[in-house]
């Protein structure tokens, strides 16, 4: 089990970036593959964007693809979100999940998670 907690978030307008970071517990956070996902008022928990373990690998959903990049730093036990061009359907909690080996993208796969960081994206 690996504790996560999330930071970064804040109230931005359209065209600005963020970048979270999310935060983990525990000495074997290089055998977790992790994952951004966020939830809207009303909406269900989206996928936003994976990375494998060593972070070699990484997926996007198409909605953010070429605006968010995923990334990791295995010795600071840390996976970031920087967020670009935000758009205000962009406005979520997100929330970043780990799971144990390979890299996932069903956000049922994942065995912990942290308690998210609100995004605010105003027009």
């Amino acid at each position: 089990q690996v504790q996560l907690v999330e930071s970064g978030g804040g109230s931005v307008q359209a065209g600005g970036s963020l970048r979270l970071s999310c935060a983990a517990s525990g000495r074997t956070f290089g055998s977790y593959a992790m994952g951004w996902f966020r939830q809207a008022p009303g909406k269900e928990r989206e996928f936003v964007a994976a990375i494998s373990q060593s972070g070699s690998t990484t997926f996007y959903a198409d909605s953010v693809k070429g605006r968010f990049t995923i990334s990791r730093d295995n010795p600071k036990n840390t996976v970031y979100l920087q967020m670009n061009n935000l758009k205000p359907e962009d406005t979520a909690v997100y929330y970043c999940g780990a799971h144990l080996a390979r890299v996932v993208l069903r956000e049922d796969e994942y065995e912990d998670w942290g308690q998210g960081t609100q995004v605010t994206v105003s027009s």
